[in-house]
């Protein structure tokens, strides 16, 4: 009897942490009268981390440590400032809580873009510059961003002052595909549509990985290289990259695999010539839509192997005219569509039926 009671208590302690399957950059644990929302940054600054106590609306204020933020649930007036927050809301059906957006010209829900059109969603940015009047004037229950470590782009010191709900978030420091997709989760606990965020997210973790079993069956690992020079630079995805792992469990030899910098890696076009001439595939060159448009940019790009035998593929089918891409809402969400995409191009043997979704070879 003893032992018992002693799981059940243990089942309902594990229930209350609710551990993240991949993502590494948030934490979700029931307190009782309040859900604590823990944000991690542990690649920029290990040490430094952001709490949020969810208050259901109506219930007492919690006693709460003065470095923890109470943001009242379910929030029902939201400013994203990242188009990767529409794919996230637009998951779970919450798009109808957006009130403000910024980098509204590169968002490509068209929902979204409906509402912005018809004033229904303001415009709290114009550039790089924050509109914090207009903010102020949305009163919003919940206005999401992330930390970047760069002032040119987080938000500014005046803001943080007004004492606006904002809340950080660092979906894009996570490694793995599917870590970031979580974070489906941490949008469900603000909005509490925790048990639609919970059945969407293992519908996709089950698929990315039924595909990512599927791709060990292939007899070869081609070899494969990415990006292209801009600013004077070839940033090349390093190693422990959210791309080389997708690229890994999708059967490709990344070339930089065992370079990890936490980073982009900066290269010289001479360098990379040097690891990939010969490399079977060249993946997400830049901006680029078409070959003769590669080429124009530096002839030298004609010497790749990849580019003579018609191997190099970008992520931009879906591009919008603004340069908005879709891959960046939908397909951080839906990660299995992206891994179906590049199991086509490196393995079609293996999905010979698939279309792509997200990826169009360059001609």
């Amino acid at each position: 009897m003893r032992f018992g009671i002693y799981t059940l208590c243990l089942l309902v302690v594990c229930s209350l942490c609710a551990d993240t399957r991949y993502a590494r950059n948030f934490e979700i644990q029931d307190k009782g009268d309040y859900t604590l929302v823990t944000v991690l940054n542990t690649r920029l600054t290990p040490a430094e981390s952001y709490q949020y106590a969810l208050v259901p609306k109506g219930n007492p204020k919690p006693e709460l440590p003065k470095t923890v933020r109470m943001i009242r649930t379910p929030v029902e007036r939201i400013v994203i400032m990242e188009t990767v927050q529409v794919g996230y809301l637009d998951a779970i059906n919450q798009l109808d809580h957006i009130v403000g957006a910024g980098s509204v010209d590169y968002i490509n829900n068209t929902t979204v873009q409906e509402r912005v059109a018809s004033g229904h969603i303001k415009r709290v940015q114009t550039g790089q510059q924050i509109n914090a009047e207009q903010l102020l004037l949305l009163r919003p229950d919940l206005i999401l961003t992330s930390v970047s470590a760069d002032p040119s782009y987080d938000v500014p010191e005046k803001l943080l002052r007004t004492g606006l709900p904002i809340v950080y978030t660092t979906s894009f420091m996570e490694t793995h595909p599917l870590g970031r997709a979580e974070w489906l989760r941490f949008l469900g606990a603000f909005t509490q549509a925790d048990a639609e965020a919970n059945r969407v997210f293992n519908v996709v973790a089950d698929t990315y990985e039924a595909l990512t079993q599927k791709s060990t069956t292939a007899s070869v690992r081609p070899s494969v290289f990415c990006s292209a020079p801009y600013s004077g630079f070839w940033h090349m995805p390093s190693g422990d990259s959210y791309t080389a792992r997708m690229i890994h469990d999708a059967g490709g030899n990344y070339l930089w695999a065992d370079t990890k910098t936490g980073g982009n890696i900066p290269l010289d076009v001479e360098t990379v010539y040097l690891h990939a001439a010969k490399a079977d595939f060249w993946l997400n060159p830049s901006h680029h839509r078409s070959i003769q448009g590669l080429f124009g940019a530096d002839q030298r790009f004609e010497k790749f192997a990849a580019a003579q035998n018609g191997q190099v593929y970008n992520n931009t089918r879906q591009i919008g005219q603004s340069g908005g891409n879709p891959i960046w809402e939908t397909g951080i969400v839906r990660p299995d569509y992206v891994m179906a995409d590049l199991i086509h191009i490196l393995h079609p043997e293996l999905l010979p039926s698939h279309e792509f979704v997200f990826y169009e070879q360059l001609k």
